[in-house]
């Protein structure tokens, strides 16, 4: 059968449409009809990859093939030891990315746990419990507080029914459910007051509901087919690095099939050139970029954690330094999730209230005076008495049960001394009419002092008023004219659009022999109460660091339009970078947009309020068609298909789902939002230090490169060894690279705008960098081995010791070049010289192997070296250092700018 639109049928339509009675049930014999027709009410079960197939994928990178050509290469030169090291950083990275992708595969079942296992249904006229899984559309469910819904469906009974939603539609509060018809038939998930859906939880209160819809044609269902509907997203750091590994591979194979060629026309054996041209090759590859960037994430990783943000997938981390747009929930993360009373309006005085939370401490004051709060007993009182939830104080512990807005009202009287069981045991209570979504009120009826009974009422401000036939104000009770109702309607809208939830406060003297009636009749109003979830003490300032840093921040909230479009003005998000307004936009407006209308919102607007699941995930996939990299957070089942197609999602880990968790690259311990912004800090510092190793390793390897092939073309003998450079590969380039990985923040880190998430890591300027500075390096090795030559001839051990200095120089100049490679404009000869202390140690421990590869015997003959004079070692000084007084000379004289890195970093 089709499902109809059962919110906007009244409940005896929705049975008819759904063929059922709801005095009966279905018999089981058309229970087991419709469960064949429509199948078990199970999520479907999601595509999981194989074991086999997750393997294989982690070596299906570009650069992982260049390695593993490199390691093979290596081996038949005969070098075990360059060929196992090659491998072993093969073998790690995928080890590491297999856990992370089957972790991440668990989403699904996640999603599937959050299924119930029985229902209490109405069959054959008689109450009973069956499996979850045998529901089917039509059956009868009973709902009770402490139950999950097993399936979507229409209520048809309530009684003071509450349900909490959170993890659907992101609604931090209980939503109140109602048997009245909804008449919009494009309602909101959140609006559609009289329908349940599979997941949520009830509460309070009892009722019963038609079953809609089962499996995967729920809510819940839904979400999961959006969860697998989103292909895994590469990071920027994955596309760079298979898009450099291409470049690298066409350049490596040219470059090395020229030098083997000239080399072979100049003379030398044609076999002999091609063992050069292969080294070149091994050389060219960058062997350690793998391991360095594996280490430098996992080290950010490692930092993030000491601070709250724990990251799933370590490529993860570098999206968050190139993160141009955060898209974040309010609930929790912007705000404290502690509702909190802050004024109160009694006649025509404004009372504030101070303090936030849920500790029972503040003060009442009346334009920046303390009150003392007696003069609003009477609104305290209504407040506390008219209530049915607790706050618990437990070793320094507050613990609520019940409505989280109930328990605000108790924490306020509690500001003023009002101990909510005295005020039970001084007004007991004799009757209650619980609240409703017909009457949107509460009354409860006690016993005063003098044995005079006297109704409490909260509500509503319009249901309170329209109940109201007298008001209380300054100078005592007074009829409710129609001035009077005008101006505590004005009052109301004044506290509302400050982003505050109203309640209205009244109370009635009840006569002898009163009925429930009585209670919601002939009030008198005292006045109203208004609340809000306060911001966190450090969002403000977090939401001004991120625009100073050039990051756009998005609040993507289930709650209503004027509350979201409040916090998001006094968070300062209604106006971009260049002071233009920004739109706030209600769900409904999203509906009919096409490719190009949600283009334009995705640009145009900071807030969006009541979000869909589905419109969530358009909201990420229209900011990242503009190029943006999107860092998306979320708690609930609904935000799970957002938090999978961003670029960096982040989960709560308070409040957050499993379903959420699995689903994200980040888990916030704090749900704090500025633990997140503190986590884009750290990932700003890795994508810096990604580049000063990469300017650093290539600019090394390029050196090698020229050096070899500039002798070849000159016409001199060849000034490096096979052994030789693939010694350099171990030692000068993974210890210095390491030690880059590892260089502090700069000051003003989060005082630059992102890095363009379009420009790829070597660009032409970058680019241009690496060569010249190579090419000094090979410029000092070569004029070093010409002294050399020079010094000690071109024979046997006369060449051998030429090619000794040779080695040395380029070996202790990529050493020193270390430090330039710090900073692409900042000098090293600073005070930040001394900063870095792995590099230091890297620099040690590289001097010590060089002196080594010259002093210890049997590292002499592997490697064809000689021992070193005193004069050797003076001119391989002069060559290493040379290339630092020049590359320093340059940065003070040009001062570049480049996007990276501006005067302010030091």
């Amino acid at each position: 059968m089709s499902t109809p639109i059962c919110h906007t049928l009244s409940a005896e339509d929705a049975a008819v449409a759904l063929q059922t009675d709801v005095q009966q049930g279905l018999t089981d014999a058309e229970a087991a009809k419709r469960l064949a027709r429509e199948g078990p009410n199970a999520l479907p079960q999601g595509r999981q990859a194989s074991v086999i197939a997750l393997i294989v994928r982690q070596f299906r990178s570009l650069m992982v093939g260049l390695l593993v050509a490199a390691a093979v290469v290596a081996l038949a030169l005969g070098d075990v030891v360059e060929a196992l090291a090659i491998l072993v950083v093969i073998l790690l990275n995928a080890a590491i990315g297999f856990a992370t992708e089957w972790k991440a595969a668990s989403a699904l079942a996640a999603l599937r746990g959050q299924a119930v296992a029985s229902a209490h249904v109405l069959r054959n006229g008689a109450a009973g419990e069956i499996p979850a899984q045998d529901l089917v559309p039509g059956d009868i469910v009973v709902l009770a507080a402490g139950v999950r819904v097993p399936a979507d469906g229409r209520v048809i009974e309530d009684v003071q029914l509450q349900l909490d939603e959170a993890a659907l539609t992101g609604e931090s509060l209980p939503v109140t459910k109602s048997a009245a018809t909804v008449a919009d038939a494009q309602a909101a998930l959140g609006d559609c007051i009289n329908m349940v859906h599979m997941g949520s939880a009830v509460t309070d209160g009892r009722g019963r509901c038609i079953v809609t819809a089962t499996g995967a044609k729920t809510e819940m269902g839904r979400i999961g087919a959006l969860i697998e509907g989103v292909a895994d997203q590469e990071t920027p750091l994955e596309a760079k690095l298979a898009q450099l590994s291409r470049a690298l591979l066409v350049i490596v194979l040219a470059l090395c099939a020229i030098i083997t060629l000239l080399g072979w026309l100049r003379g030398n054996a044609l076999l002999f050139m091609v063992e050069v041209g292969i080294s070149l090759a091994i050389a060219a590859v960058p062997e350690g970029l793998l391991a360095v960037t594996t280490m430098t994430l996992a080290v950010g990783m490692q930092r993030m954690a000491r601070m709250g943000a724990l990251v799933r997938r370590l490529p993860a981390v570098e999206s968050l330094g190139s993160t141009t747009v955060i898209c974040t929930d309010k609930t929790g993360t912007l705000t404290r999730n502690e509702m909190t009373v802050r004024a109160y309006r009694l006649g025509g005085q404004r009372v504030d209230v101070t303090g936030t939370g849920h500790a029972a401490e503040g003060r009442f004051q009346v334009d920046g005076r303390d009150i003392d709060p007696v003069l609003l007993v009477l609104a305290l009182r209504i407040g506390a008495l008219c209530n049915d939830s607790k706050v618990n104080h437990s070793d320094g512990v507050v613990s609520i049960l019940g409505d989280p807005t109930e328990a605000a009202l108790i924490i306020a009287a509690g500001k003023a001394g009002l101990d909510q069981a005295k005020l039970h045991a001084e007004y007991p209570r004799i009757r209650e009419l619980p609240f409703s979504s017909q009457t949107m009120l509460m009354a409860t009826a006690h016993t005063g002092p003098g044995g005079v009974a006297v109704a409490y009422v909260k509500g509503a401000p319009g249901m309170v008023l329209a109940a109201s036939t007298a008001v209380l104000g300054d100078s005592g009770k007074s009829p409710m004219t129609g001035e009077a109702l005008r101006k505590a309607r004005a009052t109301n809208d004044e506290l509302a659009s400050g982003a505050l939830r109203v309640l209205g406060l009244a109370c009635r003297d009840l006569p002898d022999g009163f009925d429930d009636a009585d209670l919601t009749r002939g009030l008198t109003f005292v006045g109203f109460v208004g609340m809000i979830d306060p911001l966190r003490d450090e969002v403000k300032d977090t939401v001004a660091r991120c625009r100073e840093a050039g990051i756009r921040v998005v609040m993507i909230t289930g709650d209503q339009q004027a509350t979201a479009a409040e916090i998001g003005r006094q968070l300062g998000l209604d106006i971009d970078q260049q002071g233009r307004p920004l739109q706030v936009v209600h769900e409904s407006a999203l509906g009919k947009l096409d490719d190009a209308g949600w283009n334009k919102v995705a640009t145009e607007t900071a807030v969006f309020a009541r979000v869909s699941p589905e419109h969530k995930l358009k909201i990420v996939e229209a900011l990242q068609h503009g190029g943006q990299v999107v860092a998306m957070t979320g708690d609930g089942v609904n935000d799970a298909p957002a938090l999978r197609q961003a670029d960096i999602g982040i989960a709560m880990g308070i409040r957050g789902t499993e379903v959420a968790k699995e689903a994200a690259d980040m888990v916030i311990t704090d749900d704090n939002f500025a633990t997140i912004v503190s986590a884009v800090e750290q990932g700003r510092i890795i994508v810096h230090n990604i580049l000063r190793f990469i300017h650093y390793l290539f600019s090394c390897n390029f050196a090698e490169i020229v050096t070899v092939g500039a002798a070849i073309m000159i016409g001199w003998p060849l000034p490096l060894g096979v052994m030789q450079i693939l010694w350099l590969n171990l030692v000068t380039d993974i210890f210095p690279a390491m030690a880059l990985a590892l260089e502090p923040s700069a000051p003003d880190v989060m005082r630059r705008p992102p890095r363009d998430p379009a420009e790829p890591l070597m660009t032409p300027a970058f680019g241009w960098l690496i060569v010249w500075q190579g090419s000094l390096l090979a410029g000092c090795t070569l004029a070093a081995f010409v002294v050399g030559m020079r010094w000690y001839g071109v024979e046997d051990e006369g060449l051998r010791h030429a090619v000794t200095i040779a080695f040395m120089t380029l070996a202790m100049a990529q050493v020193v070049h270390a430090f330039s490679a710090r900073s692409r404009t900042r000098s090293a000869l600073t005070s930040r010289l001394f900063t870095n202390g792995w590099l230091w140690a890297a620099t040690a421990i590289c001097i010590v192997m060089q002196i080594a590869a010259v002093e210890v015997p049997f590292l002499r003959d592997v490697l064809r070296t000689v021992s070193l004079s005193w004069a050797d070692w003076g001119l391989v000084a002069a060559g290493a250092i040379t290339p630092m007084v020049v590359v320093e000379f340059v940065k003070l004289v040009t001062r570049v700018r480049s996007p990276l890195e501006r005067p302010l970093e030091c």
